[in-house]
């Protein structure tokens, strides 16, 4: 780890979480990867044939892309599909929808991630699936892929992952979501593996903890890194691709980054520093691109963001 001494108490803390969160990322990762080569890959889920990537560089082992998931890879918010699915198997109760709501109208009102308050929401979330094993949560999350995710993967950015497949490099998906359902979709889409958020578990139990902090912003660079140190990458021959200027810690890792589906100030930045552009919305679904992706940067279960939406569907 860096030295952290020039940074204030307040500032030093939150780096350091970010790195245990990246460090305990990369090491789930690379250990769901190890497994998952030792079982075989599962057939890949179908590609459309309309997209033709033009990148990357073929036989290059030294390069790896890095996508994050929601609305990179996928239409909307992991977590918020989770969270549908974990409500739908009583993970929580109806009760716990309104807190969750105002949470997040929180969040969206004040429009600033206050500690206090996320660390509220975080807390929420990880009492969800509290006590649940962590076989148990792997399994439920097969059902919500086909359910709810399955359907809702991008074709363009799909084409783009398996065009580095292609070319003999590893890809890795990069979220906030749980890291089991990131591994999840990872699998399924027949990809290396995934960085997500670490809960921690003691004998295939969840305690209710994170191993440092949701898995966001810089703590995804960190991930990155650490996995890139642990496989022998050159970063700057690497991709990254990503919706959220939230990301650009990450994409500047990286030699090759690509904002997919960008928000305004993604756009704004990547223009600014020549940055490759892809955009596969509609021109109604770009419009919407202000919303927030998820509910809440803590929300590791999905609750908040799955309470929102289906507080809303009650209505």
């Amino acid at each position: 780890m860096a030295a952290l001494g020039w940074l204030t108490p307040r500032r030093r803390s939150a780096t350091a979480r970010s790195v245990l969160a990246g460090e305990a990322s990369a090491e789930a990762a690379r250990k769901s990867s190890q497994e998952q080569e030792l079982q075989g890959l599962e057939g890949m889920e179908g590609l459309p044939g309309d997209a033709e990537p033009q990148f990357p560089v073929h036989g290059d082992d030294k390069a790896a892309a890095f996508f994050d998931l929601d609305n990179t890879v996928m239409q909307g918010a992991a977590l918020f599909h989770f969270g549908r699915g974990l409500y739908k198997r009583k993970f929580f109760e109806t009760r716990d929808l309104y807190r969750f709501a105002w949470q997040q109208a929180w969040f969206r009102l004040a429009g600033v991630e206050d500690p206090e308050h996320m660390q509220e929401a975080r807390d929420s979330a990880l009492s969800i699936v509290k006590g649940h094993r962590v076989a148990e949560l792997m399994t439920i999350g097969e059902e919500i892929y086909d359910e709810y995710m399955a359907e809702r993967i991008w074709p363009g950015t799909r084409a783009l992952a398996q065009a580095h497949l292609d070319a003999g490099q590893k890809v890795w998906l990069v979220t906030a979501a749980p890291v089991e359902i990131a591994t999840v979709i990872a699998r399924r889409l027949g990809l290396t593996g995934a960085l997500g958020t670490v809960a921690e578990s003691v004998d295939g139990v969840y305690t209710g903890k994170l191993v440092g902090e949701p898995l966001h912003g810089p703590a995804k660079a960190e991930a990155v890194r650490a996995l890139a140190v642990a496989e022998g990458l050159d970063l700057s021959r690497c991709a990254a691709y990503s919706d959220s200027h939230n990301d650009i810690p990450m994409l500047s890792l990286v030699g090759h980054p690509y904002a997919i589906n960008p928000d305004t100030k993604l756009r704004k930045h990547a223009r600014q520093f020549d940055w490759r552009l892809r955009d596969y919305r509609t021109a109604r679904k770009a419009a919407k691109v202000g919303l927030p992706a998820a509910a809440g940067v803590g929300a590791v279960a999905g609750g908040t963001a799955a309470a929102i939406a289906l507080h809303r569907r009650r209505r």
